[in-house]
């Protein structure tokens, strides 16, 4: 099969690996599209450790099944499927608690750190376990599905903020999760949302997707929540300081591994703050937010290539070119 594999930090190349074999309770997926993360640009330098190479990246991805696991059932080759990336044992204490994405022994297709190497869905197939797997609904096309992930992401960030209907929430850092995060917001009966962000253009563009107004900073405003969904100190600061005496902060972004927090704010206000990584079996609702049109993911991607392109795309991502957000790699 054709895959596009990480050979050394900084460098791509296009090669034929054997088509992966499957366990009994695995399907083989035939990769139909598969999205371009942030995470995947970012490791590609070697800076957050998590694409060892060689690796071939890529984990929000949609396909159709190819083949089935001997002890697979429920599932027919040809089902239109996507699956959630994060693989876990469903033995350990957190899995048993239904915290899959704390499992202890957690893996990601497209990662390879310290712990473990598991190739990605920049390639023509791969290997899942039936229980991550999701039907499609015939009205959501691969591409879409491919935003899944990422909408899931923002459904557990929100979900987190144990949020009313009503409540005023800022969303600080309007890239493409915050951008979803606005929607999930509404979708979920949020008062006034509130986007945040130094790029006047990204406030507008956020209003086009559902925030009543954007700004600059929203410390001070005395609103219920705050979602931050950048990672560097100085969003995590607006976002502790944008909310009243007990309310709740939750942390999306991670772009910095570790930043200053307002210790006497978080203390004297008595304000909740919450980590929230990646998402809790919080497909079906991502699924549903797509289909019933609450989320539009569309505007969010601006490229559909191919895998032969992919290599020409990371490097324009990773220079930050201007208008590109999703980039989608179809088959």
């Amino acid at each position: 099969m054709k895959a596009l594999q990480l050979v050394e930090y900084g460098r791509f190349e296009l090669v034929d690996l054997p088509v992966p074999e499957i366990g009994e309770m695995d399907v083989l997926v035939r990769v139909r599209a598969c999205g371009i993360c942030g995470s995947d640009v970012h490791g590609m330098d070697g800076s957050t450790g998590r694409r060892i190479p060689p690796i071939v990246m890529g984990h929000e991805s949609a396909g159709e099944i190819a083949a089935l696991g001997s002890g697979v059932t429920g599932w027919s080759v040809g089902d239109r499927v996507n699956f959630d990336p994060t693989f876990y044992c469903g033995e350990c204490v957190y899995c048993l608690r239904g915290e899959t994405n704390l499992c202890d022994n957690r893996q990601v297709p497209g990662v390879s750190c310290n712990e473990y190497r598991r190739n990605g869905a920049f390639a023509e197939y791969l290997v899942v376990p039936s229980r991550n797997l999701y039907k499609l609904p015939d009205n959501l096309t691969y591409e879409q599905a491919a935003m899944v992930e990422p909408v899931s992401v923002a459904v557990h960030g929100v979900k987190l903020l144990n949020m009313k209907k009503g409540d005023r929430v800022a969303v600080v850092g309007c890239g493409m999760i915050g951008f979803l995060i606005v929607q999930v917001l509404k979708a979920k009966g949020a008062g006034e949302v509130i986007a945040v962000d130094i790029d006047p253009k990204k406030q507008e563009l956020a209003k086009t997707v559902g925030a009543d107004r954007g700004c600059k900073s929203s410390a001070g405003m005395e609103l219920d929540c705050a979602i931050e969904a950048v990672g560097i100190t100085a969003t995590v600061d607006i976002a502790v300081r944008s909310v009243r005496k007990g309310g709740t902060v939750s942390l999306v972004g991670n772009m910095s591994p570790s930043v200053e927090l307002p210790l006497q704010v978080v203390v004297q206000r008595e304000l909740a703050v919450h980590g929230s990584c990646g998402s809790q079996l919080d497909y079906p609702e991502s699924i549903e937010l797509i289909a019933s049109g609450a989320v539009n993911v569309d505007p969010m991607i601006t490229a559909r290539i191919s895998l032969e392109q992919t290599k020409e795309y990371f490097d324009r991502l990773y220079k930050q070119e201007a208008g590109l957000m999703k980039v989608i790699v179809c088959s």
